[in-house]
């Protein structure tokens, strides 16, 4: 034992859980043989289970605690966690076939084969929920390969060898997860987390039949207090499980009922039916009796009729309607007289070839502790087969809860509660924060998008306390998701256009110049700076005014008595006007907020020439913006109350304009040059916006980046992080098998939340 203390690390605990018995067993591998440092049985204080499944979780997580105590005095060293089998009469197995094909020949690891152990185990899940017309919700409680085929070529290993294609015919066997979740609460009570599950035909037949054995055509029937397990092997493999809810104590309720003794004196009568001629008991009068081994035999030999009649029925449906070459019996429940010899008779086999299993299959086990209670027992078959099991079948698999739903992820060290998110399915929108619905609309011909306002990101817990979706997932752990909110929808003002502020037209006025900001039209039709854009709106900024409208923009009184000239010829109220055309007029008054002649500087000043105005033009921003803050408010009156007269005028655009070109040649169609080629190059702009994609601002029409060498558009929002891609990339997340995500960005390995930019380079692959 002290080498087993020195080795703690690698200890292993091993609990069978039984109808009637609780028997743990503490131990380790060397090569090919198991030690046991320490073992110990308990019997349940009351009937706190039936058939294998716990109706009593609080009392039989205080008998496990009892037992863990008890094995941790033995061993001087503290048990954390602990290796289980489920039992329970709604069991389901489900056969399948799953192929897994490389991209080109590729030496098969042992990952490779977790993978398609994972992906057999969920074709089989959906094989099961086809099939399933009943209330329960089925967990995957155990599995057993039955062929490996290497290229299509049955292999007994295929790991190290080189292939193409990989494939396996696989059992998968499946309980209630109400039968799971009331293992996974016990042992919860106890303190121990869950290291292993397994099946406990799975964990029996690893024991009691070794795998040269397996060629032959074998039954192996477990039978404990409430449940009798079966597995069946044939040509080197194990084929088929099952169960039956009849075992020992249907003979221990039928003598406490004749007898009138507890369950407890019951126990008694049968074990010392198989071990002694005469039994001495007390009945619940405390009258003493003495009853001949005989008597019981004669008493349960109808009930041993039906248990055998039962098992035998069941081992040929699950050997394709024949009986097995041989039958193997283990568990407390097979020392029952004349059990062997009646099932026998019911699988028309010889008498010596239904047999009582027990020192002889636990050849490779050595004890190694103080206490030698259960040494050599056809009881420890299956704690013993439930250690074994954890070393092969644990795999670095873990199993955590998500949301209610119980996972099994291949841990590969660097799993994060994203990585169960994507297992479960999860929606990744539901993780990361989400903006308010986007505003797209557009501005002379472009496509304008505004972003909506983010929300609240998701809030993730992890054994009750907060944290984050990158944490690193831990065993057995409880995660619960609360989905990510979707922030204010986008909201934009005419004002708040940039066009709006930046963009202006100049005017001369009585030999000073005056910068007005440009008329917004939405959809044809002049808007206040205070409209609020819907989508689709199509905005034009407006290079004119008419005099009308300029009069309200400087908030000035003219005089309608004196002519009023545009480019020295005579003009009104509503002739239009552009970009550094001369006006003058005759000013009766100053209305507060108007241009005072004292306030504006003169044009031959200010811009000596034309060329140096179109130079100085951004220079002059600040003063713009200035004079359109003490205008605002005029403006908004002048659009409100100059509308009718600016439409008219607006559909005589053409022939005033084409007159007063005439008139003044020069600036107007340098005006008019300016418009055209800038819809040209809009037009121009527009056909190439895909070949100029990377170089164009992330948020307008998308960015490209290259996921796995190919060119992937990102499109629909002016912000995008790594998850993103999800939604553009066929990549199927459901079939993740609890393998982790290969994610690189640029060579690099990547969150879930790393921003994404024009040009990227993404890796994107199952490991």
């Amino acid at each position: 034992m002290s080498d087993a203390v020195g080795m703690e690390q690698s200890l292993v605990f091993g609990l069978d859980i039984g109808t009637r018995n609780v028997v743990g067993t503490v131990g380790y591998k060397d090569e090919d043989n198991f030690v046991v440092v320490a073992q110990h049985i308990m019997e349940h204080d009351t009937r706190a289970m039936l058939d294998g499944q716990i109706h009593d979780i609080g009392r039989v997580g205080r008998t496990i605690k009892k037992m863990k105590e008890v094995l941790e005095a033995q061993i001087e060293v503290p048990l954390k966690e602990v290796c289980i089998a489920a039992a329970g009469r709604v069991l389901k197995t489900v056969t399948t076939n799953v192929v897994f094909d490389f991209p080109e020949e590729t030496v098969v690891t042992g990952e490779d084969i977790h993978t398609l152990d994972l992906l057999g185990i969920e074709k089989a899940q959906n094989i099961l929920q086809e099939m399933n017309d009943t209330k329960y919700k089925f967990y995957c409680v155990g599995y057993s390969v039955v062929k490996y085929f290497l290229d299509d070529e049955p292999f007994s290993n295929i790991e190290s060898h080189k292939a193409q294609r990989i494939s396996e015919d696989i059992i998968v066997t499946f309980l209630p997860e109400d039968v799971v979740d009331g293992l996974y609460a016990a042992v919860g009570q106890a303190d121990l987390a869950v290291a292993n599950l397994t099946l406990e035909p799975i964990a029996a037949i690893n024991v009691a039949i070794p795998e040269s054995y397996r060629l032959l055509n074998i039954a192996l029937v477990d039978i404990g207090a409430g449940t009798s397990d079966i597995s069946i092997t044939k040509d080197g493999s194990i084929i088929a499980y099952g169960m039956i809810p009849l075992a020992g104590d249907e003979l221990t309720e039928l003598i406490v009922q004749h007898y009138l003794v507890d369950f407890k004196t019951a126990e008694y009568i049968k074990l010392q039916s198989s071990m002694a001629d005469k039994i001495t008991y007390k009945d619940i009068m405390l009258i003493e009796h003495t009853i001949t081994a005989k008597e019981v035999w004669e008493l349960t030999a109808p009930v041993v009729e039906k248990m055998t009649s039962e098992v035998a029925e069941k081992i040929k449906e699950l050997n394709g309607g024949q009986s097995v070459s041989a039958a193997f019996i283990v568990g407390g429940g097979g020392k029952i007289h004349g059990y062997t010899e009646m099932l026998a008779e019911r699988l028309d086999l010889p008498k010596e070839r239904v047999a009582l299993r027990g020192e002889e299959v636990l050849q490779q086990v050595i004890f190694d502790q103080k206490e030698k209670e259960a040494e050599k027992d056809p009881l420890l078959v299956t704690p013993i087969g439930i250690c074994l099991n954890y070393y092969e079948q644990r795999n670095g698999f873990i199993m955590v809860r998500f949301n209610g739903e119980r996972l099994k992820l291949y841990d590969n060290n660097n799993l994060t509660i994203v990585d169960a998110a994507l297992q479960a399915g999860y929606p990744n929108d539901d993780l990361f924060p989400k903006r308010g619905s986007e505003l797209e609309f557009f501005v002379n011909g472009a496509k304008r998008i505004v972003r909506g306002e983010p929300g609240e990101s998701a809030e993730v817990y992890m054994n009750g306390r907060i944290t984050n979706i990158n944490s690193p997932l831990e065993p057995n752990s409880d995660i619960i998701i609360e989905p990510s909110t979707a922030g204010p929808a986008a909201v934009c003002t005419l004002e708040q256009l940039e066009e709006y502020s930046a963009d202006t037209v100049s005017f001369v006025v009585n030999g000073s110049i005056i910068r007005c900001p440009k008329f917004l039209e939405v959809n044809g039709k002049l808007e206040m700076p205070s409209y609020e854009i819907q989508p689709g709106d199509e905005i034009e900024t407006r290079s004119f005014y008419t005099v009308g409208q300029l009069v309200t923009f400087m908030d000035v009184e003219v005089s309608k008595e004196h002519v009023i000239l545009v480019n020295n010829r005579e003009a009104n109220f509503d002739t239009l006007v552009y970009e550094n055309f001369t006006i003058e007029w005759t000013v009766i008054s100053y209305k507060s907020s108007a241009y005072m002649p004292q306030n504006l500087t003169p044009a031959e000043e200010e811009l000596p020439e034309e060329t140096e105005m179109a130079e100085t033009a951004s220079a002059e921003a600040t003063e713009t913006a200035a004079t359109e803050a003490a205008g605002a408010e005029t403006a908004e009156k002048m659009a409100a109350g100059t509308e009718a007269a600016s439409t008219e005028a607006t559909e005589n655009a053409g022939t005033e304009t084409v007159a007063t070109e005439e008139a003044s040649a020069e600036t107007p169609a340098e005006a008019a040059g300016t418009e055209a080629s800038g819809t040209e190059a809009s037009a121009s702009s527009d056909e190439t916006a895909e070949a100029n994609l990377l170089e164009q601002e992330p948020g307008t029409i998308g960015i490209l980046v290259y996921i796995n060498g190919e060119p992937v558009r990102l499109s629909g929002k002016s912000h995008y992080i790594f998850v993103d891609i999800f939604d553009f990339y066929p990549f199927d997340l459901k079939a993740s098998n609890g393998r982790s995500i290969i994610t690189n960005l640029n060579g690099q390995n990547a969150q879930y939340s790393a921003e994404l930019k024009a040009g990227d380079q993404i890796e994107l692959a199952w490991k």
